[in-house]
């Protein structure tokens, strides 16, 4: 039964935004084309100048130079498609296509929440052990948490991809998303999904909830450490330096919350497409804005780096 209904569905129909007229689709096509732009140039220069840049070799960018990478890879997993169906009214995506954004958007999901969990605990570090700080997060230890933070979206985006594949499909295969996401994908699904459901909940849970808990344990502890600093100057210098990782966590863990933990019956599809679009689009355009606006060292490194870029240019000539 199951090998019948898979070769029911070849492929999928993604709904995007056809509701809409198409002259707002024209318009929202260059407003996320302009924003994809922005999002690979400015999470680029990040990974390039943490990388060449010898006054960001700290354990802190090479963490920032990871959620780069993350937010490059939501971005070509997710946006691509999106401006397809949006200007060429390219709406399919095969069976097998559908899987892979699906596997790639889970595990780059979950590798970002335990990445910035991971941060949160190098802030930590730097702010309530600051003359250990140096040996504690040596490159090996900052290795290892960047491997620990990737690692998990492995065997979650494995498990749920290839289980929610695996039940048969009727013949109804339009996708009311975007994306291949979990929950619309899983409407279509023409057996008992129980089980499934189960474990979806309890799985996004326990992905959310565990590093949630353990940013929020971080910056319980940073908050008493900052209170004993005596001198404003040198509080207000603590809570700089994780300011701008406390506002990326702020954007991605709330809009992921209103999206995947609402009830039901106030969570209409055009409504999760517009949360969807915050953390899929929006969180990575902003991630390398907010730490380039509001960390001085990046700002002198990306000042660096175009002064050299503009030297050696006009050296050439």
């Amino acid at each position: 039964m199951a090998a019948g209904n898979w070769s029911a569905v070849t492929e999928f129909v993604l709904m995007s935004f056809s509701s809409l007229p198409t002259e707002i689709q024209t318009l929202l096509f260059l407003t996320f084309l302009a924003i994809y732009l922005v999002t690979l140039l400015g999470n680029s220069l990040i990974i390039l100048v943490t990388l060449a840049d010898p006054m960001l070799q700290s354990p802190m960018y090479f963490f920032l130079r990871n959620l780069s990478f993350i937010e490059l890879g939501f971005n070509l997993v997710i946006v691509p498609k999106m401006l397809g169906t949006l200007i060429a009214q390219d709406t399919s995506i095969s069976f097998l296509g559908c899987a892979i954004q699906m596997y790639f958007f889970f595990f780059f999901g979950v590798a970002e929440c335990f990445l910035l969990a991971t941060m949160a605990y190098d802030r930590y570090v730097a702010i309530c052990s600051p003359l250990h700080y140096p040996v504690i997060m040596n490159q090996g230890t900052r290795a290892k948490l960047a491997a620990a933070s990737w690692f998990p979206g492995f065997p979650v985006a494995t498990v749920q991809t290839t289980w929610l594949f695996s039940f048969p499909f009727c013949a109804n295969n339009k996708v009311n998303h975007f994306f291949c996401d979990s929950p619309p994908v899983l409407r279509l699904v023409c057996a008992d999904t129980a089980r499934f459901e189960v474990y979806a909940i309890v799985g996004t849970i326990l992905v959310v909830m565990i590093p949630c808990l353990l940013i929020l344990c971080s910056y319980t502890r940073i908050a008493a450490s900052i209170l004993k600093i005596p001198s404003a100057k040198g509080k207000h210098k603590a809570f700089s330096t994780c300011s701008s990782h406390l506002l990326v966590v702020s954007l991605f863990y709330v809009s992921l919350s209103l999206t995947y933990f609402r009830p039901k019956s106030n969570n209409s599809p055009e409504s999760k497409k517009l949360l969807s679009l915050s953390y899929t689009v929006l969180t990575p355009l902003l991630n390398p804005i907010i730490y380039s606006l509001r960390n001085n060292e990046v700002k002198n490194a990306l000042s660096r780096t175009f002064h050299k870029a503009l030297t050696l240019r006009n050296f050439i000539l």
